[in-house]
């Protein structure tokens, strides 16, 4: 994976992260020392209860601001190559020959769509996920699609010919960077019509789904190739694009976890929980099969459990409680117990639930009930719903030595000793708030010739260890405090297990 480019004297990689909340973009060198940022926030749009819109044009202006404010006191030519990292799941359809969108862009937190009877049938639903790696939720793309086909193009008659694109915002904006209407094989894998094992469309989902096959793009590597860019000023046109993964992959890459056994968690507006594989039997049936990346056509699959609900619900609190999210933080810190629960079953439960008609639920309110009581449930909730997910990793390869943490939430050094409370288990948190952008920004250095594999690998990653401080009877009290509250809100009087104990799975 050499670029063709001989590396000059202070050449950096450009690493541009699409997210749910913004854009954010970092120029690294050959240090992988972040030497200059960027960033643009992003509005979302709730037109109807469970319905999350975005603007597809306001996704890709929001990168270009990003691209700009980044380069704004840089020499644009210091930059070999591009990496790019997006949100998943979310989904749009556009028009091929203007390039214009067609549909919002359906967030992948949107509940908007329905899975029919047709699908709900036991053997569909175990084909679904034996083909995808995914189970039945409306979190995925596949729903979206059909969704997006019966509003705009119900006769299927334009999308069949190809003259409508659909595609998540990796492929948006690669085709808005290059002309060429392609996606990544990770960002592929969240769709629920990619086969998994083989990395190609599968034509028994596209059925299922009603999807035509003309209207999805071509699957790429994730180290490409992919077309040179145009049009994000001030970079030259002609630019090589090196990288593309998913925010959570690429994070799992920044944290040079290369090899199967590391696990880490990235918290943002959801959560997700990610570890790479070594095969792809006897998975916990409350995680994801998922290709992690595809390396010059070989794909490496990864187990993963999505939470939908994190940093949305602190910022839900937050605004209730009219205070920001940092304010919220410090509020729930002066409280060191307290009984109130908050499930944000906001749109359903994912990982290792998977209910789509659990409901968000305040439980445990009393008369003495504060505003910091609330404050600590919600910072609680991030955690309890990340210790459900490393449950069922345990239960698929063992206990787990320690858990890596990314994302915005991680700042907050009081969830992060409560993360390893009530796991049990060591939390090792990234030094770096952006290690959605670092992977790809590593990925594309690997390409340029910026670094080699060996290189990469001696990058510093400085990290900050937390240890758990409860015993084992401590840390099953509040488990069982939780659990109780999400049986609740999954409309259940009886304590619900957490998915049946699965065989093993290698490498996790």
């Amino acid at each position: 994976m050499s670029g063709d480019r001989v590396s000059p004297a202070g050449s950096c990689v450009l690493a541009i992260d699409q997210g749910t909340s913004g854009s954010k973009c970092l120029l690294v060198d050959a240090g992988g020392e972040i030497v200059a940022r960027g960033g643009a926030p992003l509005s979302e749009g709730h037109p109807r209860p469970g319905w999350v819109n975005q603007d597809p044009e306001e996704v890709w202006q929001s990168v270009r601001q990003a691209v700009r404010v980044c380069l704004s006191h840089e020499d644009p030519a210091r930059v070999l190559a591009v990496g790019l990292s997006t949100q998943r799941e979310s989904y749009l359809l556009w028009d091929r020959a203007s390039g214009e969108a067609v549909s919002p862009l359906i967030s992948w937190q949107d509940q908007r769509t329905s899975l029919g009877d047709d699908l709900r049938q036991p053997a569909v639903a175990a084909l679904v996920r034996e083909r995808s790696g995914l189970p039945l939720d409306p979190m995925f793309s596949a729903s979206k699609a059909a969704w997006l086909l019966d509003t705009y193009d119900p006769g299927r008659e334009r999308s069949a010919r190809g003259e409508l694109c659909l595609g998540t915002v990796d492929s948006w904006l690669l085709f808005k960077l290059t002309g060429e209407h392609l996606t990544e094989h990770g960002n592929a894998s969240r769709t629920q019509l990619l086969n998994v094992r083989t990395g190609e469309w599968d034509e028994e989902l596209l059925r299922l789904f009603r999807v035509p096959r003309a209207a999805l793009p071509e699957v790429r590597s994730s180290n490409g190739p992919f077309p040179a860019l145009r049009g994000l000023a001030p970079l030259p046109d002609g630019t090589p694009i090196h990288a593309v993964m998913g925010d959570s992959h690429s994070a799992l890459f920044a944290h040079g976890a290369f090899t199967p056994g590391a696990v880490k968690a990235t918290y943002g507006t959801g959560s997700s929980v990610m570890g790479l594989l070594e095969g792809a039997e006897g998975l916990d049936p409350g995680l994801c099969l998922t290709v992690a990346w595809s390396l010059d056509g070989r794909r490496q699959l990864a187990a993963e459990g999505n939470i939908r609900s994190a940093g949305a619900a602190l910022r839900w609190v937050a605004e209730l409680l009219n205070l920001t999210p940092g304010e919220l933080a410090d509020l729930a810190a002066t409280v060191e117990d307290s009984p109130v629960t908050l499930v944000p079953g906001f749109g359903g439960l994912g990982a290792p639930w998977w209910d789509e008609e659990a409901v968000g639920l305040i439980s445990n309110l009393s008369l003495g009930t504060t505003r910091a009581d609330l404050a600590y449930a919600a910072v609680d909730s991030i955690a309890q719903q990340v210790a459900d997910v490393v449950e069922a990793v345990n239960r698929s390869a063992g206990q787990l030595g320690a858990l890596y943490t990314d994302g915005g939430p991680t700042a907050n050094g009081h969830l992060m000793q409560r993360q390893a409370d009530l796991m049990g288990t060591a939390v090792l948190r990234s030094q770096h708030a952006e290690l959605s952008a670092l992977g790809v920004a590593h990925l594309a250095g690997l390409g340029a010739g910026l670094w080699d594999w060996g290189a990469l690998r001696a990058l510093p990653r400085e990290r900050q260890t937390f240890r758990p401080g409860l015993d084992a009877a401590a840390r099953r009290r509040l488990r069982d405090r939780w659990l109780a509250a999400v049986d609740r809100a999954r409309l259940r009087s009886s304590p619900s297990a957490l998915p049946a104990l699965s065989p093993s799975v290698k490498g996790l």
